[in-house]
């Protein structure tokens, strides 16, 4: 596969590096991992093969044999040839085809999956692209105009789709991005070292995402978060959806590339089930918070796990 525009920020990435914080590395992997899975069962994929995140569209692919394709995220204008795939929709593409997405409307990331994935090594159990680390995925780095990307081999595919598929996943696996989102959280452990003006501030007002924003994680303005005491904190680990406020009392919500450590206040932690909404918000974007219990937390998570092994079983009866 060819990459004939690289676009603003496009990156090779997985289901991330588990198993390796305890050593200082980040988890890495697709910022909306379920979207990845999605795509990757459409296109009868393993759900943990490696595909592109791409970062406000500008990509352009040029394919050398046939595969089957299929990508989710935001409102992407996304054509083969001349031809409109919309999210979710699995499309068989041809030696000498050309894929292309262009600006998103709404949201900011999307993730293509690739009938047998994209074949680079395996660093740490990943095929991720550590962008703060430099290392995994595509020759360690973000792809460039020009870069030849290596497909596994696969023989044929058991999805049927002679162009573009009428069949798709449900609309909010595929679309998940919000205008004006509002995000679920679990109370942090460092809850209490808020006032109940502070925290009902957190609640109650909206936040406007900041151009410092990344990977990482996203910046937030707005009502200013101040803590109880001004006592200095043990660094403590945190991961993908932890919500910290520094001493300037804005908050930031941790995203796949973060640190494993920090010594900020955790005020909350963004709740799985929403990690993906809060993948597509840009710069300019409101966002808000409200309060779920942990209880409701893992229903949710449950509830979604459930209607994807639905999801799987209906596919595989559909390619039978």
């Amino acid at each position: 596969m060819i990459v004939t525009r690289a676009g603003f920020l496009t990156s090779v990435q997985d289901l991330g590096r588990t198993g390796f914080r305890q050593f200082g590395v980040s988890l890495s992997g697709a910022l909306d991992s379920f979207a990845l899975r999605v795509a990757n069962l459409l296109v009868d994929n393993n759900e943990g093969a490696a595909g592109l995140e791409i970062t406000f569209g500008g990509l352009q692919l040029h394919f050398q044999d046939k595969r089957i394709v299929a990508w989710c995220g935001g409102e992407f204008d996304v054509r083969v040839g001349p031809t409109e795939l919309p999210a979710g929709h699995v499309c068989r593409v041809s030696a000498g085809d050309q894929l292309k997405f262009g600006r998103p409307k709404l949201g900011s990331r999307c993730w293509l999956a690739i009938f047998g994935g994209i074949d680079v090594a395996l660093v740490l159990g990943s095929r991720s692209t550590d962008l703060r680390g430099n290392f995994g995925g595509f020759e360690d780095r973000v792809l460039r105009d020009g870069d030849v990307v290596p497909l596994s081999a696969r023989p044929g595919s058991s999805t049927a789709a002679t162009a573009i598929s009428s069949w798709t996943a449900p609309h909010d696996w595929v679309s998940p991005a919000r205008r004006d989102p509002i995000l679920r959280f679990v109370r942090g452990f460092d809850w209490f070292r808020f006032s109940d003006v502070t925290v009902q501030r957190f609640t109650d007002h909206e936040f406007t995402v900041s151009t410092d924003s990344d990977r990482m994680g996203v910046r937030l303005t707005g009502p200013e978060l101040r803590r109880i005491d001004n006592a200095d904190l043990v660094s403590e680990a945190v991961a993908p959806g932890t919500v910290q406020v520094p001493p300037n009392g804005q908050p930031i919500l941790l995203l796949g590339d973060c640190q494993t450590i920090g010594g900020y206040p955790k005020i909350a932690h963004v709740i799985t089930v929403d990690l993906g909404i809060a993948a597509q918000v840009r710069a300019g974007d409101h966002v808000r918070f409200s309060e779920v219990s942990l209880a409701d937390a893992h229903a949710l998570l449950l509830e979604r796990e459930r209607a994807l092994e639905r999801f799987r079983i209906g596919l595989s009866l559909r390619g039978s």
